[in-house]
């Protein structure tokens, strides 16, 4: 490893989320933000949401349906 190329590595960094989650971390950086978090992140919190646009599941449930028949 060379001498005085790399960046400082911070041992006490901590990332801040949009919810207001506080993750202390290492990092190159001291702070960080972030706008989801695993507090926060539907797929975690198991509030997922379905967005039907132009009734794209309609039509891909009922060629599924179709195949299974």
């Amino acid at each position: 490893m060379q001498t005085d190329i790399h960046p400082k590595y911070e041992t006490d960094s901590t990332i801040t989320c949009a919810c207001g989650a506080v993750f202390p971390v290492g990092s190159t950086k001291k702070a960080q933000s972030v706008e989801i978090c695993s507090q926060c992140h539907p797929f975690y919190t198991g509030n997922e949401k379905t967005l039907d646009a132009a009734g794209r599941v309609e039509k891909f449930k009922s060629r599924a349906s179709k195949k299974t028949k």
